[in-house]
């Protein structure tokens, strides 16, 4: 039996399917409104890198000044001008050294009768510091001068025969040879004389030698004898160093070379006296740059009268830099 389909039925199908259709028409517009919602990324991208726009004239003035300030040069770095001179306070290390060295040892082999002063002891120069035994010298000088007596007498003796002999030679009293022999035995006679009195000078300076002196002022840096024992040539008895003046060294890098100068003041102090300011002056520049460094090295000299400073202390030091003399300036 066959179904009739009525004209309800037909319009209720119609109305389902126009229904359908429209949501789906509703949903692809929302999905081409989202789509447009969304920004270009390319756009975005391209935004986001461009630069700012410039100022305004009347404002860009004003908008500097809000820039950090240049920071300041670090402490004891002396500060830099736009045309590279170097000015102001430079702060270094350096080291006390002495002047003058000496190695003393005495000229003469000889054991020590005594010892005048020790390691560390303050000398001046012509000081005595050891003396030898000369027991042997003294009686040496004794023979020598002997000697000079002796001579001195046969050469008297020579004297009056060869003026006899000269008077009788006038008189033709004698032989040219006579008197020839005669000459010649003064001549030697003379010569024995100067022999014996260089012998006794040698032993009085062996004597003088026996006392070994201080060439320097200064101070004892070490002792290496003692009482009874032998000095042989070229024994080294003490080391003494001055003090004063003393030697302050110290290194800058290569870059204040021009502002360095001969007579410029500096300023060091040490760990044993702190707070108090020693005062000299640059003696020496070095003309040589240290290629492993890159300094130079500047030598200065301190009084030190007192001789609180001694060699090997290490020294901080202040130098005032002069800005180096630009071409044309007066």
């Amino acid at each position: 039996m066959k179904r009739l389909v009525t004209h309800e039925t037909l319009t209720s199908i119609l109305v389902l399917v126009l229904s359908a259709a429209g949501l789906a028409a509703v949903g692809c517009g929302a999905s081409d409104s989202a789509d447009a919602a969304k920004p270009d990324a390319g756009a975005a991208s391209k935004a986001s890198t461009s630069a700012p726009p410039p100022l305004p004239a009347d404002v860009r003035d004003v908008a500097g000044v809000a820039k950090e300030p240049a920071g300041e040069a670090p402490a004891g770095d002396p500060a830099q001008k736009p045309d590279g001179a170097m000015t102001g306070r430079v702060v270094a290390n350096g080291e006390l050294v002495s002047p003058v060295r000496s190695e003393l040892a005495a000229r003469n082999p000889g054991r020590v009768a005594r010892v005048y002063v020790d390691e560390g002891a303050r000398v001046r120069r012509g000081q005595t510091l050891l003396t030898q035994e000369t027991e042997y010298l003294v009686l040496d000088l004794k023979r020598a001068e002997a000697e000079v007596g002796r001579a001195k007498a046969d050469a008297a003796e020579a004297e009056r025969d060869f003026n006899r002999k000269a008077d009788l030679l006038a008189k033709e009293s004698v032989s040219q040879a006579a008197y020839d022999r005669s000459r010649s035995a003064h001549e030697s006679a003379l010569a024995a004389v100067a022999s014996a009195e260089a012998a006794r000078d040698l032993t009085r300076q062996k004597l003088r030698d026996a006392v070994l002196v201080s060439p320097i002022t200064g101070v004892v840096a070490e002792r290496r004898t003692d009482v009874g024992e032998r000095l042989g040539d070229n024994s080294v008895a003490f080391v003494v160093a001055q003090t004063s003046p003393i030697k302050l060294r110290f290194r800058l890098p290569e870059r204040y070379l021009a502002n360095l100068r001969e007579g410029q003041p500096v300023r060091a102090t040490v760990d044993p006296y702190p707070g108090e300011v020693f005062s000299g002056r640059v003696t020496q520049i070095g003309g040589v740059v240290d290629p492993s460094t890159r300094t130079v090295l500047v030598e200065t000299e301190l009084p030190n009268s007192d001789g609180r400073l001694s060699p090997g202390l290490f020294a901080r030091v202040e130098i005032d830099v002069a800005p180096a003399r630009v071409a044309g300036e007066r």
